[in-house]
């Protein structure tokens, strides 16, 4: 199958941020293979001392929502800070693989609402990143939340393999 980029521009997404939107998509559709059968009781085991799939699952969703935020020109809201200080959790027991995936797909489609009304005109404005203010522009942050998201996409991949393969499970099919 074509990777998302090689199948054509997608629907209502301006042309400068189609790579956002591929990888985006992207994304959604390696994690939707890579989490498949994966057993939710290896969801918080962090091999080797590695970030756990549960980590990762959870940061993807909190990395898009508060790198699209400050692309707005926005601060974060005090919901966002919460779940900033969840990810950094060694375990939540309130999460489960099909919430935190749930969850990401749901931030992709805000995401993509968001580009598809992302006017070209603003790609390079000014913007800024948490407490510090630590400068960017609006197409600074767009596009390092797309590559930052494949990062932890490939991440998952690895652990998941280490986890399968360390915990000798047949039945998981990637």
């Amino acid at each position: 199958m074509l990777e998302y980029w090689q199948r054509g521009p997608v629907e209502n997404i301006p042309a400068l941020l189609q790579p956002v939107a591929h990888a985006l998509l992207q994304a959604r559709e390696e994690l939707t293979g890579i989490i498949k059968g994966f057993p939710e009781s290896l969801l918080w085991e962090k091999p080797a001392g590695m970030a756990s799939v549960g980590f990762h699952l959870q940061h993807l969703s909190g990395v898009i929502d508060r790198l699209f935020t400050y692309a707005r020109n926005e601060q974060l809201s005090e919901a966002q800070w919460q779940m900033l200080k969840e990810e950094a959790l060694p375990f939540n027991p309130n999460l489960s693989i099909d919430i935190l995936l749930t969850r990401f797909n749901a931030q992709v489609d805000k995401a993509l609402l968001q580009l598809q009304q992302t006017k070209e005109s603003e790609l390079n404005a000014d913007r800024f990143i948490g407490r510090k203010k630590i400068p960017t522009t609006t197409i600074g942050l767009l596009f390092h939340a797309a590559e930052h998201t494949m990062r932890h996409i490939g991440q998952i991949l690895t652990t998941t393999r280490i986890l399968i393969s360390v915990r000798n499970i047949e039945s998981f099919n990637q």
